[in-house]
């Protein structure tokens, strides 16, 4: 299982969970998130991350050609599509997509068909928010044939990581609100916890 923490707005915090193991950093495009970052701030942050971090750029509803320009620009390793994006924006990106889903009760797993040419990630569905709530949702729905293919997110936490670690097994987890002093400003604290539980459950296994 895999690590990816978004809603890095510093270096400081980019240097941390890189320095603790994290496989991916996600920085959002979104201009009405309270984790935006603007791109330039971006490109100076990642000029000073290790070569192997997977730097992922997270876009609500953008034009495919403009993900493409920051992408390039910024030089990020993925895009995450995390709106009401379909599934035929996926062929005009340059990158490998993550695509982002919002599960409610009502949720049809079926939907996910129709988007084989990239990642899958789940989150919580919100009203007013597009990720980034620290709720769950009922991940007991899930598919079993999916779970080891899933990015999981939505209230993620060191809390419930053994649980995600042993019963679920998906390919990755997002964290972002769990290990917040705020919107945008990681508690160093909780992400050496987070990484300690996460190291802890890998050599339990070993």
């Amino acid at each position: 299982m895999r690590i990816k923490i978004c809603g890095i707005t510093n270096i400081e915090d980019a240097e941390i969970c890189t320095e603790l193991g994290a496989d991916a950093l996600g920085f959002i495009f979104y201009k009405k998130s309270k984790r935006y970052i603007d791109p330039y701030k971006v490109k100076s942050i990642i000029s000073m991350l290790p070569p192997f971090i997977n730097k992922v750029g997270v876009f609500v509803n953008e034009e495919a050609n403009i993900i493409n320009t920051i992408a390039k620009d910024l030089k990020l390793s993925s895009i995450q599509l995390h709106g009401d994006e379909s599934a035929e924006i996926i062929n005009y990106i340059d990158y490998p997509v993550i695509k982002a889903f919002r599960v409610d009760e009502n949720f049809d797993y079926k939907r996910l068909n129709q988007y084989k040419d990239s990642y899958l990630l789940l989150d919580t569905f919100h009203q007013h928010e597009y990720g980034g709530t620290g709720e769950k949702f009922n991940w007991d729905a899930i598919p079993e044939k999916i779970k080891g293919k899933i990015i999981l997110a939505g209230g993620v936490s060191v809390n419930n990581l053994e649980f995600i670690y042993n019963k679920i097994r998906p390919y990755a987890v997002d964290i972002s609100s769990s290990i917040e002093l705020e919107p945008g400003k990681k508690d160093h604290d909780k992400v050496k916890k987070l990484f300690k539980k996460y190291n802890d459950l890998r050599n339990t296994k070993c």
